[in-house]
């Protein structure tokens, strides 16, 4: 139905202040100088100036969008964190990334892909920060900086380059496993509706009596795991560099809401100091056959943002948020974690980022914070420090004092352990392409791997390369070299 002019909605400034034209600069006479009395023109070239903000270092190029988690089987047993009680609906936030491009990469590149959950639960926002693979490449934060910048672009021409990226992977064995993950079928996943999520860290859950238990998450696709092969991701990336974040968008816009139903995998808590290998090593994962899965719940997505710069770009998951319940593990790349997400949000978004939308609790929030740049809320706490006689909240130590935590054994050490028997670094992966692919994603993953390396990779590096792909499987490894020495 047309509008009649009075039933237009007038322009206004940022201040709400009717302007008086959308398309003409104030001026003396038609053709005389545009003057600075058009505050108007002034507020739409500096905000069109400052409309953006720093694009996050590591997964830049996301969607997302809000759902509700629902829990369908009871595990109190191993946790009172309010979210995961018998019966509780839990709205939340999810977002999904690649991890190396930036904001205009595409979708398709061969990329880990970031797997992000923020439950606004009853005692505040609790985070899940995986990716869409149960490890990673490193198990020491000292490392992680470096492997970000050896999958980004070199400093001297501004290109990405697998020449870096295998110096840092055969320079750094731990990676065998994430690697083998890359490298095949799991690489590019067809769509962020048909890939898995994983906590990838180990966690802590403690239950109502004050019990411990180890636990790593498990998003299970209930779309069914798909991918895209090298060819058609290539294709895609240059037909359609948004199709990721396009299909996630109109698939709930028509009502097929994706969902994923959440595992655990539980460690009781006095079984890590002897188990075969260190079940917080990040570049491991547990065996199901001795941890096997325990339902939790399922997540729904069911509503797009109605902005994607307000909810998604400045939407801000950090692993420090752990409710009550829950806890961190001594899983060194977490616990490096705990500061860099949060340190990242202050600059890039300003240290009230969680007053913003997507960001900001359904809970009651009684912090000491004050202050600083865009805050909007008031501290409300009567006065701005703790402990105060006036009326300020105060921590209460009864109910919430056995957040998780746990006793270190010996003095601080930076080296790995050597006494687990299993402790290696190619075990897992050589395992994954044994007994897990078939011949048709082992003939893919050769094919992916030999590609990636005859294209700009030196000879030291590529030669390490190629001893890498021997030690995880020496079958594979001598494919790899028969098709990457012109065989």
């Amino acid at each position: 139905m047309a509008h009649t002019p009075q039933q237009i909605p007038y322009t206004t400034s940022n201040s709400g202040i009717p302007v008086e034209s959308d398309e003409h600069s104030l001026t003396v006479g038609s053709d005389g100088p545009i003057l600075l009395q058009d505050h108007y023109l002034i507020e739409k070239m500096a905000q069109f100036n400052r409309e953006r903000v720093p694009e996050r270092v590591v997964h830049a190029k996301g969607s997302g969008a809000y759902g509700i988690f629902e829990v369908t089987n009871d595990v109190s047993q191993f946790t009172k964190a309010d979210l995961f009680q018998p019966g509780k609906r839990t709205e939340m936030l999810a977002r999904f990334s690649t991890v190396a491009g930036e904001q205009g990469s595409p979708d398709t590149w061969r990329d880990p892909r970031g797997f992000a959950l923020k439950f606004y639960t009853e005692h505040g926002n609790y985070d899940m920060v995986g990716n869409n693979t149960p490890i990673f490449f490193v198990r020491d934060p000292q490392k992680f900086q470096d492997f970000i910048r050896s999958q980004k672009r070199r400093p001297d021409n501004g290109l990405r380059d697998n020449d870096m990226q295998w110096d840092f992977w055969t320079l750094s064995p731990e990676s065998a496993h994430m690697v083998t993950w890359l490298m095949g079928d799991r690489g590019i996943p067809k769509t962020y509706r048909n890939m898995n999520g994983y906590s990838s860290h180990t966690y802590m859950w403690v239950n109502g009596g004050g019990e411990r238990f180890w636990i790593k998450y498990h998003f299970k696709t209930d779309q069914g795991i798909d991918f895209l092969t090298q060819e058609e991701a290539d294709h895609l990336a240059g037909e359609d560099p948004d199709i990721h974040r396009r299909d996630l968008f109109h698939a709930i816009e028509r009502g097929e809401h994706p969902s994923w139903t959440a595992y655990v995998q539980v460690m009781p808590f006095d079984d890590a100091p002897d188990y075969r290998f260190n079940p917080f090593d990040l570049t491991k994962v547990w065996p199901h056959g001795d941890y096997p899965l325990i339902e939790v719940g399922r997540m729904t997505l069911n509503k797009n943002p109605e902005d994607y710069f307000v909810h998604i770009e400045q939407a801000a998951f950090e692993p420090s948020n752990m409710v009550p319940g829950i806890g961190p593990s001594p899983d060194k790349m977490l616990l490096g974690r705990l500061f860099s997400y949060p340190d990242t949000h202050r600059y890039r978004i300003g240290p009230n980022y969680a007053q913003l939308p997507p960001n900001r609790p359904h809970s009651q929030v009684r912090s000491y914070a004050k202050d600083g740049p865009m805050r909007y809320e008031p501290a409300r706490t009567g006065a701005p420090y703790a402990p105060n006689s006036y009326g300020g909240p105060d921590a209460d130590t009864d109910r919430f004092g056995d957040i998780a935590g746990w006793r270190t054994a010996g003095e601080m050490v930076r080296e790995a352990s050597e006494l687990r028997r299993e402790d290696d670094d190619f075990g897992q992966a050589g395992t994954m392409v044994r007994q897990v692919l078939d011949d048709a994603a082992r003939d893919r993953l050769v094919s992916n791997v030999s590609g990636h390396l005859k294209n700009g990779v030196s000879r030291p590096v590529l030669d390490r390369a190629l001893q890498y792909w021997r030690q995880v499987d020496k079958k594979l490894g001598d494919r790899i070299a028969h098709n990457v020495n012109g065989g």
